[in-house]
């Protein structure tokens, strides 16, 4: 057999060997790095993600990938998936009169559902599911794939009642698609899977309200012991937006495409601003009606925290108010005062990047009836500016404080409680791919961001994706733990969003090197994209969230 050799990188580990041409990367983990055996998830080859079935063609530099990264828990999470679902049909047995909806993120997992008229959610079956899930992880069963035409695939799952996945498939250009088999289960999944079930030895399964919670693992610490709480004010925000896709009639990738194709994406995207419209006059209503003074709105990275407070602020004028909008980006400390992450770069999403002596200082001075100038921070030269505006609160005034740390009480620490009104928003998508492959919100997120920073702050697709990890850690510290305090919460997805962003973003993307660190998550955005059908966007409303991230919006942001 021909030799090849292959340079080993596994965290701190580095060695060189030589294999067999087209052996398994997976042996390279149970044999080479024998401490590493299910610590490790997939590899990049020469730079290439693969999986761990993937066999080596010639001399090459492995590094190999493990859950704690982005990559590889978007990895282990789909296994799981995968692994529910054969769990679920070794249980129930051959039968076509129910399946899983996998529909969205709730806390520490995925909220799924039993859609049947026969199959009944109840503890007994979730328990008998998490014990099978359980044996096929120790019989460390292959996970195999093989690539079969989109239209076989497309007629497949239509006759076992998987119409989201049948109308998906019908949009898709290529002529053949990778189907992944675990055992005699067999699906379509959007991404790579680990080697076996074996990887896949941490997780939970419990019942919640009508459904059931897969829930998964500390990436960084799998091993810990599985508590899981679900976040109710979120749960409840979360139906309201199933609530309007069933409305609208819009649950999946293929329905928007549908929408796009049949030219009612207009009627489509006035329907749900109406309906958001709707929302933030009831909120504006609750703040008048309890007598608030300091309206606080918080909520993660690309959220629409901005237009938001504007459209708000429309609403509390509409009914007698006067609001004043601050956006607490203003109160950033200066560029050589903001301190730097784990990685050794700005860490903007940390609450020590902003001024809040400053800012605890302006408010209580405003709400005494004192007049204060203003600051507006500059992002070009990473300062803060004035000039020479400045604000007085009248009777019937309010303050509208939009930021990441709005609701964290060290924030507006000097602040009565009783002016306080928290508000939580977050763009929290309900459009999936299909019935087993979820759209996770940050991704949405993450695009939002790409389009704002490229049009507003100068920077390209590259930077934004290389401090993504940043904000995301800045956000499970400082945002997500205050999110159950609000008073209420505000779902800021559209459901016509990714349809609409992506003619901006696609562009940024691809302008991504493919020899950077940041060209893997370009590529997988794209090829997510890819099962999106693009609409004139002309027509969204000037006052809509989305015109914060694409620009043509009607307020000064």
């Amino acid at each position: 057999m021909e030799k090849i050799n292959i340079e080993l990188v596994a965290g701190d580990i580095r060695k060189s060997i030589s294999v067999d041409k087209h052996t398994r990367l997976e042996f390279l983990t149970e044999f080479a790095l024998p401490d590493s055996k299910r610590k490790y998830i997939a590899a990049l080859v020469d730079g290439k993600l693969r999986e761990l079935r993937y066999q080596l063609e010639g001399n090459s530099v492995v590094e190999f990938v493990g859950m704690e990264t982005v990559i590889g828990f978007d990895i282990y999470k789909r296994g799981l998936t995968l692994l529910m679902l054969k769990a679920f049909k070794d249980v129930l047995g051959e039968r076509n009169d129910y399946y899983i909806d996998v529909m969205y993120s709730l806390g520490k997992g995925f909220f799924c559902r039993i859609v049947s008229e026969n199959v009944k959610c109840t503890e007994k079956l979730i328990s008998e599911v998490k014990e099978k899930m359980f044996s096929l992880v120790n019989e460390d069963i292959p996970i195999n794939k093989n690539s079969v035409s989109t239209d076989e695939a497309r007629i497949k799952f239509g006759l076992a009642g998987l119409k989201d996945k049948e109308k998906l498939l019908k949009y898709r250009r290529v002529s053949k698609i990778n189907l992944y088999h675990l055992g005699d289960y067999s699906d379509y999944f959007y991404g790579y899977m680990p080697a076996s079930t074996g990887y896949l030895r941490y997780f939970d399964l419990v019942t919640y309200d009508d459904g059931f919670v897969l829930v998964v693992p500390d990436n960084k610490h799998p091993e810990q012991k599985i508590e899981y709480t679900a976040p109710e004010k979120l749960y409840k925000v979360l139906r309201k937006g199933e609530d309007w896709g069933d409305m609208m009639d819009v649950e999946c990738v293929g329905d928007i495409n549908d929408v796009v194709t049949n030219g009612d994406i207009n009627d489509l995207m006035l329907v749900q601003e109406a309906l958001m419209e709707k929302e933030i006059a009831e909120i504006a209503c609750r703040i008048i009606d309890e007598d608030k003074k300091v309206v606080l709105i918080a909520g993660p990275s690309s959220s629409g925290k901005t237009t938001f407070s504007h459209r708000l602020s429309i609403q509390l004028r509409a009914h007698g108010m006067h609001p004043h909008p601050i956006a607490l980006d203003n109160f950033f400390k200066d560029r050589d005062e903001t301190p730097r992450d784990e990685d050794g770069n700005f860490d903007f999403e940390c609450l020590e990047a902003v001024d809040l002596e400053l800012f605890n200082n302006k408010i209580i001075s405003l709400l005494n009836g004192n007049e204060e100038e203003m600051p507006k921070f500059d992002f070009t030269i990473g300062k803060k500016m004035y000039d020479g505006k400045k604000m007085k609160l009248e009777p019937g005034d309010v303050l509208v404080c939009e930021g990441i740390h709005a609701l964290n009480p060290k924030m507006s620490v000097a602040l009565p409680d009783k002016d306080k009104f928290k508000i939580y928003i977050s763009a929290l998508n309900l459009l999936n791919v299909d019935e087993h492959n979820r759209i996770a919100t940050t991704d949405g997120r993450l695009l939002r961001r790409i389009v704002r920073d490229a049009r507003t702050r100068g920077n390209d697709a590259q930077q934004t994706i290389n401090m993504w990890p940043s904000v995301r850690r800045g956000e499970e510290k400082n945002i997500f733990p205050f999110q159950e305090e609000a008073d209420v919460m505000f779902n800021s997805a559209l459901i016509y969003e990714l349809s609409a962003i992506k003619q901006f973003v696609e562009p940024l993307l691809f302008r991504v090197p493919n020899d950077c660190k940041e060209y893997f998550e370009a590529k997988r955005l794209l090829k997510f994209l890819d099962y999106f059908l693009g609409f004139d966007v002309s027509n969204i409303p000037q006052n809509s969230i989305m015109r914060e991230f694409i620009g043509g919006g009607c307020f000064d942001i």
